[in-house]
């Protein structure tokens, strides 16, 4: 999605998402940092799915409505469950699929723990490979083992 312009005015993309039931609401403005899918299985149990999809915004761009619980540091719904958000000190992390919208705009430019991604799923061709998280061993996430 573009920045919309309004008399030669860049304005600055807000996107808006949220729980199941509605008791958790958020606000993340501007672009994402990065966009990626993990396989791990941490990733699988708490999504319930066979990867999970995220974007990462500066933590300084998340705004939330409503409570919160959280679970090694995973943010969910008390209400109905759905994890919504991972939070760090300088990092908000939303699953793509709480977005309101559907995220087509952003694509993930990596995928973690592949050694895990399942057997009929194939790798994003345009997206770096790794075999595990994004940093190993203090590393920046860009010098990390590539797959």
């Amino acid at each position: 999605m573009a920045p919309a312009t309004m008399n030669g005015k860049v304005e600055k993309i807000e996107r808006t998402g949220g729980c199941l039931c509605g008791s958790v609401r958020y606000v993340v403005t501007g672009a994402p940092l990065r966009v990626g899918l993990c396989h791990c299985q941490d990733c699988k149990r708490t999504s319930g799915s066979t990867y999970s999809a995220f974007a990462v915004w500066p933590r300084s761009a998340y705004q939330c409505k409503g409570e919160l619980a959280a679970f090694n540091g995973r943010g969910f719904c008390p209400a109905c469950g759905s994890r919504v958000v991972n939070l760090r000190d300088d990092e908000a992390e939303i699953m793509t699929g709480t977005l309101d919208d559907a995220p087509n705009d952003l694509l993930p430019t990596y995928e973690l723990w592949t050694p895990r991604r399942e057997a009929w799923l194939h790798n994003l061709p345009w997206a770096d490979q790794f075999a595990g998280d994004r940093t190993e061993e203090g590393q920046n996430w860009r010098e990390a083992r590539r797959v």
